[in-house]
């Protein structure tokens, strides 16, 4: 048994020739999300101020100038950060910061789920009121619509707008926080070999 135990751990050790690819996927899979975000408050950065700073339709915050230009730029250059795996720790952390900021300020009201499903884990009183109300709009869709066109592109739903993708975004920057930008494939790793050799082995 304890044989077995040693072989089965070793093929594990033996994977840690690959463990560049956990960091760099979840670069990757940041990347879009903070590019779209950056470029949709660049496109409409005068529209971004005035909902940063007005307290009746927005989100209430002073310095509304200042806070949009900083959330928009973290969000452009932590995109490019995460794509080359450049200063990916330092990024890491303004980019964890907006989403703690996005999270408590704009999607905390509406519980965890980002997509009203009444059956799942933490669904409040918000989301299992959506169940009439889906089934209903859904009803209406049968009715009065073509159902099949409709949803050919996917089910209709209604969004919640809960903090379950800011904070899946935050623990996965987190982790990127920790591991860095991952061997091989950044330029952290290719910088580092040249001023700290002796940490990469060299």
């Amino acid at each position: 048994m304890n044989s077995l135990l040693t072989k089965l751990h070793g093929l594990l050790e033996s994977t840690r020739v690959f463990d560049f690819l956990g960091p760099l996927a979840l670069r990757l899979y940041l990347v879009p999300v903070f590019w779209m975000a950056g470029q949709n408050k660049l496109g409409s950065f005068d529209s971004t101020v005035q909902w940063f700073g007005n307290p009746d339709w927005g989100l209430g915050l002073p310095f509304p100038w200042l806070l949009a230009f900083l959330a928009t730029w973290t969000e452009v250059l932590g995109a490019i950060s995460l794509l080359f795996g450049v200063a990916v720790r330092w990024f890491a952390v303004p980019l964890m910061f907006t989403m703690i900021v996005a999270a408590t300020t704009v999607h905390l009201d509406n519980g965890w789920q980002a997509i009203a499903d009444p059956g799942a884990p933490f669904a409040n009183e918000r989301v299992e009121a959506s169940a009439e109300k889906i089934g209903r709009a859904r009803d209406i869709l049968r009715e009065h619509g073509n159902y099949d066109w409709l949803t050919s592109s996917g089910s209709i739903v209604i969004l919640n707008n809960g903090i379950e993708f800011a904070a899946t975004y935050f623990i996965m920057l987190l982790a990127l926080f920790f591991t860095g930008a991952g061997r091989f494939l950044s330029v952290d790793y290719w910088v580092g070999r040249k001023i700290l050799p002796q940490q990469h082995g060299s």
